[in-house]
């Protein structure tokens, strides 16, 4: 990771199409789908993972590859890919699982997320960070927390709660198993 990350700012930005105001400005990690380059709070992130063989689950929607055993509690698995509706690719040396916190019925759970390859942790400044954009339609702008400007390219930033819907999270049990 570069030493000359941008400097941490706790500007507020206000985005009015979702009625909140958030301090967006920090740490995030970043990943690829594609050749898009995506972001979450770091805060949010448990671990990073390589590759693993991953258990289906039946009548699973279809952003659920399955589950996997980490360390004694079951993790779903939700490929970006498929939630975003973009073209399969096979997985490659480069393909991660990235397991994030999120809030399930008021609990917290671990989630995997798949994606192509992770990039680098970047500290981004709230001035850098812009409002979703308003496309013209009604395309659902909820999941995208902002969008970061650097270096003649953009980071979308997603809210991680919202990309991930409670009716794909129903259908697998976040149990822990007993491994001994």
């Amino acid at each position: 990771m570069p030493n000359d990350l941008l400097e941490n700012d706790s500007a507020t930005f206000r985005s009015s199409s979702r009625g909140r105001s958030d301090s967006l400005g920090g740490k995030y990690l970043t990943f690829r789908l594609g050749k898009e380059q995506f972001g979450l709070e770091i805060l949010k992130v448990r671990e990073i993972m390589g590759w693993i063989n991953i258990t289906p689950v039946p009548k699973a929607p279809p952003s659920v590859r399955g589950v996997l055993n980490l360390r004694g509690k079951i993790v779903p698995v939700i490929d970006l890919r498929r939630k975003f509706e973009m073209v399969a690719v096979e997985n490659t040396d480069r393909t991660c699982i990235i397991v994030v916190d999120v809030h399930v019925h008021g609990q917290s759970a671990d989630v995997g997320i798949l994606v192509d390859n992770v990039s680098e942790v970047l500290n981004i400044k709230s001035e850098d960070i812009g409002p979703p954009p308003t496309l013209g339609c009604d395309m659902d702008t909820n999941f995208i927390l902002g969008m970061a400007k650097s270096a003649g390219s953009v980071t979308i930033l997603l809210e991680i709660e919202n990309v991930l819907s409670e009716s794909e999270l129903d259908n697998v049990n976040i149990v822990d198993v007993d491994t001994k």
